[in-house]
């Protein structure tokens, strides 16, 4: 491996959304060091945070249809029933949902849980609650993709939240989109819910880490009473 190769590959890449906030900041970091030394390093560390914000990090996805992966990197905040959005249209019953909450020094590149057609996006205004609030699934500003799986339909909704005011999403309805494929990202916390039919058996656990593309969060065709799988 050649010198250059090792440099590349010692740096992880920068989403393309994350270019003009942090030219932006280091702009405002330059300026600033005109009148003060203490404000110059503020702003480089500021600029450093929003360079580590944006970062992509490619991810190895296991190629299993049974398989459904963490949509974004964070920690779980709820496995269980719930009914999904309405402006989804998948009805009033209860689906399996798992939730992941991001922080501000969480990867927020959103990754499809499951590998399938994209049936239906459904952008919808609300509020700017805390994500990990349980009402912030049906009170806050959302933007969700429902997803004809070879095990059925499953939906990931991406979640602004008290300090996110942007849901990017660049999935197209109707396209085909692979499991772990990067489709959106939330600036600056947030959350994504993933909805899954009843067969569907969760393998994690609420206070878990996940990493998104990577952790499996739950299996189609598994046994129950099989131990959580931790692929992290």
């Amino acid at each position: 491996m050649s010198l250059v190769e090792t440099i590349k590959n010692a740096f992880v890449p920068i989403n393309r959304e994350g270019w003009p906030f942090i030219g932006g900041f280091a702009v405002v970091t330059l300026v600033l060091g005109i009148f003060s030394t203490t404000l110059f390093w503020l702003g480089l560390i500021l600029t450093a945070w929003c360079a580590y914000f944006f970062r992509d990090p490619q991810r190895v996805t296991p190629a299993d249809d049974r398989l459904v992966v963490s949509p974004a990197d964070g920690i779980v905040s709820a496995v269980g029933p719930a009914v999904p959005p309405r402006e989804l249209g998948l009805g009033g019953a209860e689906m399996t949902r798992i939730s992941v909450f991001m922080n501000v020094f969480s990867c927020h590149v959103n990754r499809a849980p499951v590998r399938g057609r994209i049936t239906k996006i459904e952008h919808r205004p609300g509020k700017f609650l805390n994500a990990e609030l349980d009402k912030a699934s049906s009170e806050n500003e959302r933007n969700g993709l429902v997803i004809d799986s070879p095990n059925g339909t499953v939906a990931a909704v991406q979640i602004a939240g008290l300090v996110a005011r942007r849901i990017v999403c660049w999935a197209e309805q109707g396209g085909n989109i692979g499991i772990g494929e990067r489709f959106g990202l939330i600036r600056f916390g947030s959350r994504v819910d993933v909805f899954l039919p009843p067969e569907a058996t969760p393998r994690v656990a609420v206070g878990q880490t996940a990493v998104g593309g990577e952790t499996v969060i739950a299996e189609f065709g598994g046994n129950p009473a099989a131990p959580l799988v931790r692929v992290s």
